[in-house]
C-alpha cells in the first residue's frame, strides 16, 4: 500500500513515519512538506491507482489541507475506493469534523499525534472496505 505524509512539520513526519514503519502499516511512504508537490503526485499517480493512504495535515502555509481536497475534487471519481485521505490535525474544533464530512475522500480525522491504537484502526478499517468490495 502506498502511503503519503503531507505536514510541513518535518519532526511531525518524521515520528509518524517511524511509527507507521514500526506497526508495519506500510514500506512505500512518500512524505511531503509542500501540499502542491503531494497534489502533483498524487494526480499524476490516478491513472495507475494502487491503494493508497494520504494523511494529511490541515494547517500548512501556501496550501492548506482544504484546499488541498478541493483541489482533488475534480479527479475524486478516480480516487474513489482507492484513496483513503486521513486528517491529522492538532485541532480540537468540532467544525473541522463537521467540514471533513463533506468530501467524500476523507475516511477520518485523527487528532495528532497518531498512536499505535489508531494505525490498528485504520488498518482494521482498510481490511474491512477491501472484503466488502
Amino acid at each position: 500500500m502506498r502511503t503519503y505524509l503531507i505536514d510541513d512539520d518535518a519532526l511531525g513526519v518524521y515520528l509518524t513515519e517511524q511509527l507507521l514503519r514500526a506497526e508495519g502499516f506500510s514500506t512505500d511512504i512518500s512524505a511531503f512538506q509542500c501540499p502542491k508537490m503531494a497534489l502533483d503526485v498524487l494526480i499524476k499517480a490516478t491513472t495507475t491507482m494502487d491503494d493508497t493512504v494520504v494523511f494529511l495535515d490541515l494547517n500548512m502555509p501556501l496550501m492548506n489541507g482544504w484546499q488541498f481536497l478541493d483541489a482533488l475534487a475534480p479527479y475524486k471519481d478516480k480516487l474513489l475506493g482507492h484513496c483513503h485521505i486521513y486528517i491529522l490535525t492538532s485541532s480540537l474544533a468540532l467544525a473541522d469534523l463537521e467540514k471533513s464530512r463533506q468530501y467524500d475522500l476523507v475516511a477520518g480525522l485523527i487528532h495528532k499525534p497518531i498512536d499505535s491504537e489508531e494505525i490498528h484502526a485504520i488498518q482494521d478499517q482498510l481490511a474491512n472496505k477491501t472484503g466488502a468490495e
